[in-house]
């Protein structure tokens, strides 16, 4: 069974505020199965345009990467997110 995979595209605007969102969402996101692959680091655009930061949240499935994403003690904690920072974010099967 393919994993899955939560993957955010991010510009943050305010970076002091945003911190509380990468504090309290790590516990959440690793007790629902989460493993960061990606977490912000060193990127460079070599075709097109894109946000500043970007994160890859591997998941046995993609049934519990939507679940997570879902889960209402993590929405709440993306409202910081909302707040904060400018974001796309994916959740996708990976290849089997």
């Amino acid at each position: 069974m393919p994993k899955g995979y939560i993957i955010g595209h991010i510009t943050v605007k305010d970076p002091e505020a945003y911190r509380e969102y990468v504090e309290r969402d790590t516990p959440i996101l690793h007790r629902l199965g989460g493993r960061f692959i990606v977490r912000g680091g060193q990127s460079q655009v070599v075709e097109g345009t894109a946000h500043d930061r970007h994160v890859v949240i591997e998941f046995p499935t993609y049934a519990e990467a939507l679940a997570a994403y879902n889960d209402p003690d993590y929405q709440e904690v993306a409202a910081i997110r909302h707040a904060t920072a400018d974001s796309v974010i994916l959740v996708v099967e990976g290849a089997e």
